[in-house]
């Protein structure tokens, strides 16, 4: 994952495979969102493919990546855990939903100001972006993804949040300035915890309304 164009290709490729059964399997309209979130993660690791191809640089490629990884992200999870959560969760949910809200606003701000730049460092994809308070956007990112997940009071999806919260440590402490990059790779393998999420959602007929409260 990540390593190359054929090694993001294939990632993307299987990780995609996964969403599908995700989606498939679903019994819930509200589960819909994170089911549909391994899709995502591979369309995402197919683009970073293109990235590869293009030699990094600011082009078309570069720009769908980073719209995905950063803005799109940081609403999409707490969004889908929001809809996903069981009822007594979901008031706290608000919560990292409004920090995704407003850090995708600035790193959608960001992105539309100074277009993100993609570079080949080694077997890795390192992404500038240009931010006047990067700590604090990281963390805002952080909180609306991962914290959503461990806030979400549903077993499943907490036992995710500690993975992907793990990888986050790992890829920052081994990358970081490759970080975007390597940690989004993560979370796309991470999906297929998601499939076992999915699987566990009890027998509800498809796409009913199912009340996990």
């Amino acid at each position: 994952m990540c390593w190359s164009a054929t090694a993001d290709l294939a990632a993307g490729a299987g990780v995609a495979a996964v969403g599908v059964a995700c989606v498939i399997r679903t019994r819930s309209r509200g589960d819909l969102p994170l089911a549909a979130l391994p899709l995502l993660l591979g369309a995402h690791q197919i683009v970073e493919s293109l990235v590869w191809d293009a030699g990094g640089g600011r082009g078309p490629a570069t720009v769908v990546w980073a719209v995905i990884a950063l803005p799109l992200l940081a609403v999409w999870v707490p969004v889908g855990v929001l809809c996903a959560a069981p009822r007594r969760a979901r008031r706290r949910l608000t919560l990292p939903l409004a920090v995704g809200v407003v850090t995708a606003a600035a790193l959608g701000y960001a992105v539309a100001v100074d277009p993100v730049r993609a570079e080949i460092r080694g077997h890795t994809m390192g992404y500038v972006v240009d931010l006047a308070r990067p700590e604090l956007v990281v963390a805002g990112y952080l909180f609306a993804t991962v914290g959503a997940l461990l806030m979400s009071g549903d077993r499943g999806l907490i036992l995710l949040g500690v993975l992907v919260a793990v990888g986050a440590a790992i890829c920052w402490s081994l990358w970081e300035l490759e970080f975007v990059s390597t940690w989004c790779a993560f979370a796309a393998v991470g999906s297929v915890a998601l499939l076992g999420w999915v699987n566990s959602r009890g027998t509800a007929d498809p796409l009913e309304p199912v009340d996990h409260g």
